[in-house]
């Protein structure tokens, strides 16, 4: 899915907000003085008080004990995780995903947006339902290329990927696009910073039939977890859960073919196009 920046404001996050900017000011802090102590720029903590911008999933725990611990933050975040949509989950995951560490991603659906080129992009654009608009298709373009210069950009971030090797085999959009898709994935995997596996289709045993999964650790080493289907998404914070993730996806890790072979699986499905 297509997304990035910051959430419009919604009630719940202007309430959560002003629930910040009250027990801040009841401290006696400037947003400057409050930053400094749970490690944010005063202009970020301005962006959560005006409801502007989704609080990492731990600013509550970082901020209790500076504004007194009455877990009020701690009661109004949950709150926030509850919002419905698609795209504030995605939005708040993509927030993390341009500053992590560590990126992780199986996909057995379609091309992840990072790896995807702009013609197979726009054949799932033109052939969504309900129909997008031409502004909405290129505005969803736009936002996708926007997301991948992490790859390149992020040279210290380490990404890696687990596809299903049915993925290229269905020719998504045509032999052309296909091709040209190949091409694009095989230049990617010769960035230091991308590994990427094919899984192959003849597999008896696969850790990953619960479905999609991406993970990512933070600058801080904390892990996440996001999970997505048809019109929902779901971010994942419970450390019991992302390690049963990690868990099933290093199992896949050994599953899928060897980088090495990977690679010589797409070139070999390149040629027979």
């Amino acid at each position: 899915m297509v997304g990035g920046g910051e959430p419009e404001a919604s009630d719940s996050l202007r309430t959560f907000g002003a629930v910040v900017q009250a027990l801040r000011e009841h401290a006696g802090l400037s947003r400057e003085e409050f930053g400094d102590l749970v490690g944010l720029s005063k202009h970020t903590v301005a962006s959560v008080e005006l409801g502007r911008r989704m609080p990492d999933p731990d600013f509550a725990d970082r901020s209790e004990p500076v504004l007194g611990n009455t877990g009020a933050l701690r009661r109004a975040a949950r709150y926030l995780a509850r919002q419905p949509g698609l795209a504030a989950w995605f939005r708040r995951w993509a927030q993390l995903e341009a500053m992590a560490m560590t990126l992780y991603t199986y996909e057995c659906r379609l091309i992840p947006g990072l790896l995807q080129t702009e013609a197979y992009a726009r054949t799932l654009f033109t052939n969504q339902l309900p129909p997008l608009s031409d502004e909405q298709i290129e505005a969803q373009w736009v936002a996708r290329a926007e997301r991948q210069r992490l790859l390149r950009e992020r040279p210290n971030t380490a990404f890696a990927f687990i596809l299903e090797e049915h993925l290229f085999r269905r020719r998504t959009g045509g032999v052309e696009v296909t091709r040209e898709l190949i091409d694009h994935v095989l230049e990617i995997a010769d960035l230091r910073n991308v590994e990427i596996q094919i899984m192959p289709t003849e597999q008896d045993t696969h850790a990953g039939l619960d479905g999609p999964m991406q993970l990512l650790e933070t600058a801080e080493n904390k892990w996440f977890a996001y999970c997505e289907g048809q019109e929902s998404g779901q971010f994942i914070a419970d450390r019991k859960v992302v390690s049963m993730l990690q868990m099933r996806y290093a199992r896949m890790r050994s599953q899928a073919l060897t980088l090495k072979d990977s690679m010589s699986l797409l070139q070999r499905m390149r040629g027979d196009l």
